[in-house]
């Protein structure tokens, strides 16, 4: 199994951080030098190691921000 690659572009924020330092974050990432999506993930502190997450493009961030945007969060 080859390495995966990839590259953080840009930082959009932090969800949450764990009682061991991994935080929740919002990135944008370029993964095996393709075109950068949103990626939603936890990291540990150095971005050396990730946990599973979502990645999505920007239309798919979009869609999910109009369904967040509809839900009352009461």
């Amino acid at each position: 199994m080859s390495d995966i690659k990839y590259k953080i572009k840009g930082s959009i924020g932090i969800i949450s951080e764990s009682s061991k330092g991994w935080k929740k974050e919002l990135n944008l990432i370029s993964w095996n030098d393709k075109e950068a999506k949103y990626d939603l993930r936890d990291w540990d502190m150095e971005h050396k190691k990730m946990g599973k997450g979502i990645t999505l493009s920007i239309e798919e961030l979009k869609n999910l921000n109009k369904f967040l945007m509809k839900w009352n969060c009461n």
